[in-house]
């Protein structure tokens, strides 16, 4: 099983796709302007700017695949607005704002499209203040979500340190998608209050500084989500596969750790912290009506390994 994993892994096209613009991203980091008031930009889930007051401005950006905008609209608006909010909060900050761009050529596409991101942007708070729209030549969704935080309080997705606890956070009261069976549902059918309480685990921890890094679990599933914040951290990591539980929904649909793993996880998040911080997050997220546990280590050496309490795989450098 741990042979199967590692190759996973090694084979997940959305960690692949991830690599690939790695180019383009250092391109940008190299020969774009800077300024003092970034605080942190890209590889963030969310980039910082400083304020006069102790407030950061940050902001986050997300397109949806222009299949699920034609196949699923009202499910892709109402992506839209969660990506955005879910960056927001990895970071410890709360949302209070987003912009979206809107492009379709069938109306029916469209309004359902829009229906989908006003539910979005009810379900959790989030008002629409800009956007740009067309209606003639193609489909198109993008949003850029702004939200703030205390600086003192601001996570960062670069900040793992040698030893730390990894940490995963799972919503284990979900669904699996109508559109999609690895995507983990885990909001279209709840309250407002009920995913702003879970998501508020994140605030928390943040307030109390006990994590050290975050970073939500993206379509790269858990296995993409750590290499993302280990290749920014500039460390590796351990991790005890056997500590990744799997929801009891999915256990009943036949679903494996492979499958699970690869799986697009709403309200959910990776976390490192010291080891004497990290029973104080996991009792948070669990008061918040959210699964965690500790299920590996950050390591010096950039490599990703899986064990499972009998051998391990080093997986691939980092």
């Amino acid at each position: 099983m741990l042979k199967k994993i590692a190759e996973s892994i090694i084979t997940n096209k959305n960690i692949l796709e991830k690599r690939e613009i790695e180019p383009i991203i250092q391109f940008i980091e190299n020969n774009s302007f800077k300024s003092e008031r970034i605080f942190s930009d890209i590889g963030e889930d969310s980039a910082s700017i400083k304020n006069n007051n102790q407030i950061y401005t940050l902001v986050t950006t997300d397109r949806i695949k222009t299949s699920f905008v034609e196949n699923f609209p009202f499910g892709a608006g109402f992506s839209a607005i969660l990506v955005g909010v879910d960056d927001i909060y990895a970071c410890g900050g709360k949302p209070i704002a987003v912009s979206v761009i809107i492009s379709f050529k069938d109306k029916l596409i469209g309004q359902k499209l829009i229906e989908g991101i006003c539910e979005g942007s009810k379900r959790f708070h989030v008002p629409i203040i800009r956007g740009h729209t067309n209606i003639k030549d193609y489909y198109e969704l993008s949003s850029a979500m702004i939200g703030e935080v205390n600086s003192e309080n601001y996570i960062s997705s670069k900040n793992a340190q040698y030893q730390d606890d990894i940490i995963l956070a799972v919503d284990f009261d979900g669904k699996i998608g109508k559109a999609n069976d690895m995507y983990w549902d885990t909001t279209t059918f709840k309250s407002s209050e009920i995913i702003l309480k879970k998501r508020a685990s994140m605030n928390l921890i943040a307030e109390t500084h006990l994590a050290h890094s975050s970073q939500d679990i993206s379509n790269a599933g858990i296995f993409g989500t750590i290499i993302q914040l280990t290749n920014y951290s500039k460390t590796g990591a351990k991790i005890n596969v056997n500590n990744i539980k799997i929801p009891p929904k999915l256990i009943e649909a036949n679903y494996n750790l492979i499958k699970f793993s690869q799986m697009f996880l709403t309200t959910s998040f990776i976390l490192t912290s010291s080891k004497k911080s990290s029973q104080d997050i996991i009792d948070i997220f669990r008061n918040h009506a959210m699964q965690a546990c500790c299920i590996g280590e950050i390591t010096k050496e950039r490599i990703l390994t899986i064990s499972d309490n009998q051998k391990e795989i080093k997986v691939k450098d980092l």
